[in-house]
């Protein structure tokens, strides 16, 4: 009998011993498997903070490169314009030292989309610091940057982008949109075979395709000279406003976006997308106000600016209470 009772106990303390050893093997395990998953989890966590870090000083190289692309492009952009997108655009002609040939400052209000036209002759006589002579002429050694800081400087405006476009796009385009309505205002004709022109456009009511309307735009009759032009293209200007907001232009916009990704140079980048996009959202259905650099021609077919005139018209423009205070400036 007491036997048979130490022998019990020696199995219950057998058993004790072996489920001792068993809790104990399992915290064992239990604390290498705690220890493998933290490690895997601190790995994991150093590798993605590593690729964060390089992500993000990747992404801020990008954006430092952009913001310097774009300073020197535009110069610096005044707050103060902030609720406007102004653009310049450019019509470049065909020849070996391209000129600026039409010279537009499309401005937008971010806010309600209403759109205005600065139209500027070529010929316009620019004297500044570093540069002196006719606007159009200062694209052929000076690119787009030059003629974006006379431009804004001339205008006391921030320039926020810019379009390049020569004359083989410019007609492709007229043509995507299925030509334009213009009326003709007088007779064209018009031969000068150096620099391959030939333009004969009757007077009145005309639909005109792409070629037809680089004629009718880079004619130059004795009545108004560069001023003739300048009305013209503000004309043009609010027909091609008013085409693409047709409904018929919805199906041709992926073959115009194509000409605008891939045959036109512009300053902007992709970090401008969404606001542009944003921008052309709001575009108002109402036409675009236009007016002309205020100024005179003289003998020498050089058009001088009004100063004056300028300042006035802008201030019409771009009135105070619409322009953004810089928070600095605010009391």
């Amino acid at each position: 009998m007491a036997n048979t009772t130490k022998e019990n106990i020696d199995k219950k303390r057998k058993s004790i011993r072996r489920k001792r050893r068993v809790r104990f093997f399992r915290l064992i395990f239990v604390l290498v498997m705690i220890c493998l998953v933290c490690s895997a989890i601190l790995f994991v966590s150093f590798a993605v903070y590593n690729a964060g870090v390089r992500v993000y000083s990747e992404f801020t190289d990008m954006y430092q490169g952009y913001n310097d692309r774009r300073t020197s492009n535009m110069g610096q952009i005044d707050p103060k314009f902030d609720g406007y997108t102004n653009i310049l655009v450019l019509g470049v002609d065909d020849g070996e030292r391209q000129n600026a040939d039409t010279i537009l400052v499309l401005s937008f209000s971010n806010d309600t989309g209403k759109s205005r036209i600065i139209a500027i002759p070529r010929d316009t006589w620019i004297t500044s610091s570093n540069h002196s002579g006719r606007l159009g002429e200062l694209y052929s050694w000076g690119g787009a940057s030059t003629l974006v800081r006379e431009v804004s400087s001339l205008l006391s405006i921030s320039i926020h982008q810019y379009v390049i476009i020569d004359m083989a796009t410019f007609a492709e385009l007229i043509d995507v949109l299925g030509g334009l309505d213009i009326y003709v205002e007088e007779d064209m004709d018009y031969e000068d075979e150096n620099a391959g022109l030939s333009i004969h456009i009757g007077q009145g009511y005309q639909h005109l395709d792409g070629a037809g309307v680089q004629k009718y735009l880079r004619y130059r009759g004795e009545k108004l000279g560069d001023v003739g032009r300048v009305q013209r293209q503000q004309k043009f200007i609010k027909a091609l406003y008013a085409k693409v907001l047709q409904l018929d232009t919805i199906p041709k916009l992926p073959a115009i976006a194509d000409i605008f990704r891939n045959r036109m140079q512009t300053s902007a980048e992709i970090f401008d997308s969404a606001h542009l996009a944003n921008v052309l959202r709001k575009m108002s259905s109402d036409p675009p106000s236009t007016f002309m650099l205020p100024g005179s021609e003289n003998e020498e077919g050089i058009w001088i600016p009004n100063n004056a005139e300028i300042a006035e018209r802008i201030n019409l423009l771009f009135p105070a209470q619409d322009i953004v205070k810089n928070p600095d400036e605010e009391e």
